[in-house]
């Protein structure tokens, strides 16, 4: 009989990350428009943090970088990386991938009516930038997961429905491999910002996954949130096992969500964070909630993945080292270092995709040990650049500089079907 255990799959940074701004609703990313991003270092802190992850017992997964600029994208717009406008080129050339919260939205075996995890690939399509991730993404999902006894992969929702994955997703259950209520999180409005996950994207997501009436509930985001730079829920909410991890401002209909969780899985533990102890601008400049909220294998209760901003927040470090020293689940904090991430606008769960299932049947070229990493890291020391201007993005030699860096990692990691 198989085991399911939490995998979490972390997107390995690209060699063209860079900071263009392109992100709109993303405060992080409009503030450190046009500054110097570091590509070597952004991707030594993601491994870092899957180094990390595997000393907790955590199991641990990654995909690759896509190959950017993408020069099909281009071509479909009739120009090339040399001559497109910068804002065109800056899409082309976007290492976004890297948030792998927003790769696909998943449904474990336990949930769904066939008994197989289904996997529904993001369209991403508010944000030109993100909009022709899928296809990379795809490829990669249909090889990780390509054991059809266990595994449904699924393509994009179509247009004009927009759909950002499991950053709007939330599953709640007693235990890892038993059956869960899933959360699907859809935006309306966000007054200045564009709300990028649709009902009805929602809503077929659900169906593709097989999910019964009694094993989905939709739920709208707030628009306060949505408007103070929570672009995606996982800026705001987090959940793990039987444990609902909240703002107070996350949801537009709060007190009936909690509710209807409770009438579908009653032993939830719902904690939210209330306004006056934590700011919403607090909670989102730090990252409170873009956490890895997980189990720690060795029966020590739970623990927040956090990013090291977290701690820099002094109201935020206050709630936090309270709520641990209670009687609650949460009992470990574990602050980690993404400040390249961060500064584009995504934290420790940004960068992963949680799936439920089994590891043996996971193509195990997709999964961490500390000798991978230890070659990936060799890769990206050697090969990543160590600085990228926005301005640079037309240099033909930088082009060329992250083609063959991403090309030697596949190669290490023997997954060169993927190039191009």
């Amino acid at each position: 009989m198989s085991t399911l255990v939490e995998i979490n799959f972390d997107g390995i940074i690209g060699p063209s990350h860079n900071y263009a701004g392109l992100s709109l609703g993303n405060i992080a990313s409009s503030s450190n428009a046009g500054e110097t991003a570091y590509p070597r270092e952004a991707a030594l802190q993601g491994i870092a943090k899957m180094r990390h992850n595997l000393s907790l017992g955590l199991a641990q997964g990654f995909f690759m970088p896509l190959d950017r600029p993408n020069q099909s994208w281009l071509a479909s717009l009739a120009t090339t990386a040399a001559e497109a406008e910068p804002h065109i080129r800056a899409a082309a050339f976007s290492a976004s991938s890297m948030w792998a919260a927003n790769a696909a939205t998943v449904s474990p075996a336990p949930d769904t009516d066939d008994g197989k995890c289904h996997l529904t690939v993001a369209n991403l399509q508010t944000m030109p930038h993100r909009s022709h991730e899928w296809p990379g993404t795809l490829a990669q999902l249909k090889m990780a997961f390509a054991d059809e006894d266990h595994f449904a992969v699924h393509a994009p929702i179509p247009s004009p429905f927009g759909d950002e994955g499991a950053a709007n997703h939330m599953r709640l259950c007693s235990g890892h491999d038993a059956t869960g209520v899933e959360i699907f999180i859809f935006g309306k409005s966000g007054g200045p910002f564009p709300a990028r996950q649709h009902i009805e994207a929602s809503k077929a997501v659900a169906r593709k996954h097989g999910l019964s009436d009694d094993r989905a509930l939709f739920a709208q985001q707030s628009e306060t949130a949505i408007a103070a730079g929570a672009f995606h829920n996982d800026v705001v909410a987090v959940a793990n096992e039987r444990v609902l991890f909240t703002h107070e401002q996350a949801f537009e209909y709060p007190d009936a969500l909690y509710d209807a969780i409770r009438e579908k899985l009653p032993e939830t533990e719902i904690i939210v964070v209330p306004a006056d102890q934590v700011s919403l601008a607090d909670a989102i400049k730090s990252y409170l909630f873009n956490a890895q909220l997980v189990t720690l294998p060795d029966g020590g209760g739970m623990a927040l993945i956090l990013p090291s901003e977290a701690r820099e927040n002094e109201a935020v470090w206050r709630y936090l080292t309270d709520l641990v020293a209670g009687n609650g689940p949460i009992r470990r904090l574990c602050p980690v270092d993404v400040r390249q991430s961060m500064a584009n606008g995504g934290g420790p769960a940004c960068l992963r995709l949680r799936v439920a299932a089994d590891p043996a049947t996971v193509d195990p070229r997709f999964l961490a040990t500390p000798e991978k990493l230890d070659a990936i890291t060799a890769v990206i020391t050697e090969r990543w650049p160590e600085a990228i201007r926005p301005d640079q993005l037309s240099d033909p030699s930088l082009i060329d500089a992250i083609g063959a860096a991403r090309h030697h990692l596949l190669a290490v990691c023997g997954l060169t079907e993927l190039d191009r």
